[in-house]
């Protein structure tokens, strides 16, 4: 396994991490939950991923079980803060109140003393961000959590509450947990670059985008244990981006990835890890295998060329809205 800085903090996480969401709590038995995080650990997978919202806290329980049977010192616990925890309006946000009675509760379904790094799962924009970052800092200094971060937050938001905590000297965060891949590089436009600028670690998460990216979905046959036929996450599944489009540039990606002899999720996964703002890609499994399979990317190096006829293949980098030009990472820096 390969390791990299989670930005400038003293954590240092697995380039693969693995996560809850489909892992504990949604139709995954508690027993292969257990299997899939032994065999994360044996391949050196150092950080694990939840939420308290997951499952309505289930995802912790079983992580809390699990944490348990191993030497706790030796792993990196992420869980977050935000969604509704009950059906009472109040219990969901990130007002000091909320934030510190949720991560009260997180800590006893994980069953430890603390949490290496806990997230604002998303932005509250009915809370002071004033609050919230003080909110946070308040739970490094009373020993709750290590470090904190944030997800899915804009450009702006992240800049804002880096200001507020120098200007205040709270506790900054240290990481951002957004979606990206192939499909889906809004992170290009302008977080990327700030994160980078403001050393902000980079946990992507969906980096194969819910499994379309693994080249198993073709235009006649979706599989029968793939998380799209499944009633209860294929809610959430993207088929929308499911089209002609799609198909075409999967076939020439699948061509790409049987040259260098790997499969399309390695090559996915390359590719969002030569992203050297990234961190770490949080990697879904319903069992072991999928796990041993994902962290083969590590190993895949992509050459300039290569990455270049991916970038033709896919077409998709943000433009700007003003020049009409590409600005996706790599291509143009914006200057933030």
């Amino acid at each position: 396994m390969k390791y990299r800085q989670l930005g400038n903090s003293g954590l240092y996480i697995s380039e693969i991490s693995l996560g809850t969401w489909l892992t504990t709590g949604l139709g995954i038995d508690n027993s292969t939950a257990f299997e899939c995080m032994r065999r994360a650990l044996d391949l050196g997978i150092n950080f694990i991923d939840t939420a308290d919202i997951y499952n309505k806290g289930e995802s912790e329980k079983v992580l809390g079980d699990f944490l348990k049977t191993i030497k706790r010192e030796e792993v990196i616990i992420g869980t977050k803060v935000f969604g509704p925890m009950s059906e009472h309006w109040m219990n969901q946000g990130l007002s000091i109140r909320h934030v510190r009675s949720a991560c009260e509760a997180s800590l006893q379904r994980l069953k430890t003393d603390y949490i290496d790094l806990y997230q604002c799962h998303r932005y509250d924009i009915d809370t002071p961000l004033e609050e919230t970052c003080y909110a946070m800092h308040n739970l490094v200094e009373r020993g709750y959590i290590l470090h904190w971060g944030v997800s899915q937050w804009s450009a702006v938001q992240i800049t804002n509450a880096m200001r507020i905590c120098e200007h205040n000297g709270w506790r900054k965060p240290v990481s951002n947990q957004p979606v990206y891949n192939m499909l889906n590089r809004s992170l290009e436009v302008d977080v990327m670059d700030v994160c980078q600028k403001e050393q902000l670690g980079i946990v992507v998460y969906s980096p194969l985008a819910q499994g379309l990216l693994t080249g198993k979905y073709t235009r006649d046959h979706v599989p029968a244990d793939s998380r799209a036929s499944n009633d209860v996450m294929g809610v959430w599944f993207p088929t929308k981006r499911m089209d002609e489009g799609f198909y075409q540039k999967m076939e020439m990606l699948k061509t790409i990835a049987a040259g260098y002899d790997i499969s399309m999720a390695e090559l996915a996964l390359a590719w969002a890890l030569s992203k050297q703002p990234i961190t770490s890609l949080i990697i879904g499994a319903s069992r072991p295998q999928q796990v041993e399979q994902n962290v083969k990317a590590i190993n895949v190096t992509l050459p300039g060329e290569i990455m270049q006829e991916i970038e033709n293949i896919l077409d998709n980098a943000p433009v700007d809205q003003y020049t009409g030009t590409r600005i996706g990472f790599g291509i143009i820096k914006r200057g933030y």
